[in-house]
Parts: structure tokens; C-alpha cells; sequence
């Protein structure tokens, strides 16, 4: 083989070489809200309790056992974002509409006229888990005044 045919055949194993396993597209980056929405809601809905590991804690004092079944659903589809929860000793409503507070897309806010509703919440996806915290200010009127004060709740998926 002369020479130049020699440089030519490399030429081109080393063109078919590099052009092999170039169909993929390279993966788009997601952005914080969509990585805040999977933290929440995985593929669309997500339900998250108590469960075996998770807590709750009420002005820094282990109030887990007044939540043992306590859920809450978080789904979003498109613009629309809903949440569903049962067994929170009138803290959340039964059903309603969150969104997101601010542009860092790791605090959202319940609609609803329940304590927690309107209070910014700030969450953290930890693996299995999801970390809620927030306060409920004392009402002017002493309605619940029993239920104000800082909250955590440890959740895991259900």
C-alpha cells in the first residue's frame, strides 16, 4: 500500500470512527423549576407521609405522633398546581393550589384558610424524603393560637 492510500484509509477509519454513536442528542439542562417540580411532584403527582422515617416537629418539640397519618399530594400538569392533604389536625386544607414563591424555586405557598395557607413554605428534596418547613404567625384573633409557631415536617414518598 503506497503511502498516500495508507494516509487516506486512516483518514477515513478515523472520520467513521469519531462520526460512530454521534446520533445521540446531547440532554438540555434542566432548569431549577423543573427540578423543583420533580422534587415535589416526580413525574406529575406525588403523595407524601410520615411514614416509617419522616417527623414532624412543632416549635422545636417532637409533635410526630399528632401526624402519624398525616398525607399530603402535591401534582402539577402544565400551569396547573394542586395539592390534596388528609389527617392535618386543621393545620392544611383538604384541597387546594400552591405555587412558587420567588425565582429560587425552593419555597412554595398553599392556598386555602387553614393556618399553613399563605405562609411561605421552604421544601428540600432529600432523596426519598422531603423536608417542609414554615411558621404560622399568631392570629390577631386567638383562633388557633395553639397552632402558631415554627413547623418541620420530614416526609417520605409514599
Amino acid at each position: 500500500m503506497t503511502p498516500r492510500i495508507y494516509a487516506l484509509c486512516s483518514l477515513i477509519a478515523l472520520m467513521t470512527f469519531f462520526s460512530c454513536g454521534g446520533d445521540d442528542e446531547p440532554t438540555p439542562s434542566k432548569s431549577k423549576e423543573q427540578i423543583a417540580l420533580e422534587e415535589l411532584t416526580g413525574e406529575g403527582v406525588q403523595a407524601w407521609v410520615i411514614g416509617n422515617e419522616g417527623f414532624v416537629t412543632h416549635k422545636g418539640q417532637d409533635e410526630t405522633a399528632d401526624f402519624a397519618d398525616f398525607e399530603i399530594i402535591f401534582s402539577s400538569s402544565g400551569s396547573n398546581k394542586a395539592y390534596t392533604s388528609s389527617n392535618s389536625n386543621l393545620l392544611f386544607d383538604e384541597s387546594g393550589s400552591w405555587s412558587f414563591e420567588g425565582t429560587n424555586f425552593d419555597k412554595i405557598s398553599l392556598s386555602g384558610v387553614q393556618p399553613a395557607a399563605g405562609q411561605e413554605i421552604a421544601f428540600s428534596g432529600q432523596g426519598n424524603m422531603l423536608r417542609l418547613e414554615f411558621n404560622v404567625p399568631t392570629p390577631s384573633n386567638g383562633r388557633v393560637s395553639a397552632l402558631a409557631g415554627d413547623y418541620v415536617f420530614m416526609l417520605e414518598k409514599k
